[in-house]
């Protein structure tokens, strides 16, 4: 059995879906990424664009929130209006988080009680989080409804070395924020696992903006814990498990044009997942085996108060799925992959209105992919997959990737093309009041990217260029004629440049650059809101003297857009300023095991909007304390 290095198992190993052992050797083989083809491959390899967040970059800035790392990626763009806690879009190429698929430690926690279904981004806190990858283009192949855009991996073990460890963690500062973990992780031989335990409070400030003369601060909590484990029972048997639950519960302001203070509005929400399932060997491991089940309970409780007075609702969902994934190793150079797997999505909402419903539906999927290597440095992948849905029937989509390596000149091509859908939700199909639409069929997606790597100076300078483009047609959309969800014609285009580097420029000095050009266009030709033309992230690590680490980053957001209503049914697009964010973190390594640690947040005290009207922190700066034991 093939062991991998265990400083190098970033995102969803635990996820995953598979066959990645406990136990590693110290054979550094190059960055392994799970999510392009559900197994741990070589990032070499990989036609498909993938980027990675190792545990060494989460503990070298200290930022809370698993998106403001997403926020420095190239094709990723984040809004979070009025701060922590408050609801987040997140988007990949130009394409919201409903078309965003996102696996933690392989559970898919995307809210089937929302309007569309997507991940509440705003809970996910960054203590504990071992590795992030994010994997670009259609990815319904593999991946099933809503893996349009691309999948998010989040996992909580990697990088634990053989033995047991406590770590400990406190940061207290601006807006009366403090944040504290705990992480118990261990390893043997044979097995691995990580617990953890974090919290968030904030006071938080105004979410509609204080320009507008808005004072009253929306405070946040937020507990997370999480665990995650793998066990080796035989050479050829292994099980696996994990689990989240969050917590968390704030204040929020009346929407509007602009928004205003709110003193009453609340909500909560507490999610609770698990997945557990068992790998198995045949034929002397040849043929590979995942078996999996994972749960997803949701419940949001939302309290406003309004001119048509107080508004009290519980919404409850709940997804559970079955999964097996194949893998057969028939020659050196080709490997076949299959599986099948198959949720049911329900949801309740009671309310003081007695709108009160309760709906479900059930999807399947089979699918199957050959990894070919037919000659040396070059990769090949062909898949295809077929869902059956309760509601609208069947759907097919397919994905192609290639990637060429010519190891002479440290240079390497990539591609793929593939297609995706997103099935209507269960609030698009059933809403009351009539305007749900159970005719809705899926929105469809096509979608390629053909880029170049190269890697100069022995490894220490990597460079990308990558051109995109996706393509959705038949938009879920609400018609204020009809007063329900239709189906609209025409395609949203999205085209673009993503361009990265990394270069460890010395052994003091390590610089990371990103720029993502984005071009949107809907089929009236406007520009899709609150996606930027061009997004600019640059980060420095200085080591100036033994102990000392200093690290920085700075963000530019140009040219973007936002819709607003400023009247019933009208929407009117609006421009919103450029702005440019600088984040610092100077630390100090009392011993191994022991730091100490200054951060500054929005250090440029930029007074700046992601969504028209809402309010963003401005400056803030924070201590903290992480310890090992």
């Amino acid at each position: 059995m093939q062991r991998y290095d265990k400083t190098l198992i970033p995102a969803a190993i635990a996820a995953a879906l598979a066959t990645a052992p406990a136990a590693y050797a110290e054979t550094d083989i190059g960055t392994i990424v799970v999510t392009p083809n559900r197994t741990p491959t070589e990032k070499s390899k990989v036609g498909s664009k993938v980027e990675t967040v190792d545990e060494e970059k989460i503990a070298r800035e200290s930022k809370p929130l698993v998106t403001d790392y997403l926020t420095l990626m190239p094709g990723v763009s984040v809004s979070a209006p009025g701060g922590a806690g408050q609801e987040t879009s997140l988007s990949v190429r130009g394409a919201d988080k409903k078309y965003v698929k996102t696996l933690f430690n392989g559970i898919d926690i995307s809210d089937p009680t929302a309007t569309q279904v997507q991940t509440s981004w705003e809970h996910l806190t960054a203590g504990g989080v071992s590795g992030i990858e994010v994997l670009k283009g259609s990815q319904s192949t593999l991946y099933g409804s809503d893996a349009v855009a691309g999948v998010i991996g989040i996992s909580t073990l990697g990088g634990i070395d053989l033995g047991l460890h406590h770590d400990v963690s406190i940061e207290g500062g601006s807006r009366g924020t403090v944040r504290g973990g705990y992480r118990l992780r261990g390893a043997t031989e044979t097995g691995r696992f990580a617990l953890g335990l974090n919290g968030l409070t904030t006071d938080g400030i105004s979410r509609a903006d204080i320009r507008n003369g808005n004072t009253e601060l929306d405070n946040y909590r937020n507990f997370t814990g999480t665990f995650a484990g793998e066990q080796q029972l035989g050479e050829a048997f292994s099980v696996f498990a994990s689990g989240l639950l969050i917590k968390a519960d704030g204040e929020f302001d009346d929407s509007g044009n602009p928004p205003t203070d709110n003193l009453f509005n609340t909500g909560n929400t507490t999610q609770k997942a698990g997945r557990v399932g068992f790998n198995f060997d045949l034929f002397d491991g040849r043929f590979k085996n995942t078996v999996s089940a994972q749960i997803f309970d949701v419940e949001r409780n939302l309290h406003l108060v309004s001119m048509w007075g107080p508004f009290d609702a519980t919404y409850r969902g709940l997804r559970g799925k079955v999964d097996y994934q194949g893998a057969f190793e028939a020659t050196d150079w080709a490997t076949l992959q299959f599986g099948a797997d198959s949720e049911r999505q329900s949801a309740k909402v009671t309310d003081n209105f007695g709108t009160d419903t309760s709906d479900a539906f059930s999807l399947t999927g089979v699918w199957a992919q050959a990894l070919l290597e037919p000659v040396d440095n070059l990769t090949l992948t062909a898949g295809g997959r077929h869902d059956e849905h309760t509601v609208f029937g069947g759907y097919n989509t397919w994905r192609l990737t290639g990637a060429y390596l010519f190891p002479d000149f440290g240079t390497k091509l990539h591609a793929s093309v593939g297609t995706g859908y997103r099935a209507p939700s269960l609030y698009e199909l059933y809403a009351p009041f009539g305007t749900g639409n159970p005719a809705l069929k899926p929105e469809q997606s096509f979608s390629f990217d053909v880029g170049v790597e190269q890697t100069l100076l022995d490894g220490r300078l990597v460079a990308d260029l990558t051109y995109f483009q996706l393509d959705t047609d038949n938009l879920i959309d609400y018609s204020y004629a009809t007063f329900s969800y239709v189906q609209l014609p025409g395609v949203t285009r999205r085209r673009g440049l993503e361009a990265s580097l990394v270069w460890q420029a010395a052994p003091w000095l390590d610089l990371e650059a990103a720029y993502t050009f984005t071009q949107t266009r809907q089929p009236d030709g406007l520009q899709r809101p609150r996606i930027p033309a061009h997004d600019i992230a640059l980060s420095a690590t200085v080591r100036p003297a033994e102990n000392w680490t200093v690290t920085g980053t700075a963000r530019a957001v140009l040219d973007t857009t936002d819709r607003i209503s400023p009247s019933f049914g009208t929407f009117v697009d609006v421009d919103l300023d450029d702005y440019v964010l600088v984040d610092a973190r100077v630390a100090y390594k009392w011993n191994e095991d022991t730091e100490f640690y200054v951060r500054g947040e929005n250090l440029l005290n930029q007074k700046y909007q992601v969504v028209k009207g809402y309010g963003m922190p401005g400056i803030g700066v924070f201590a903290g304390f992480k310890a090992r034991f």
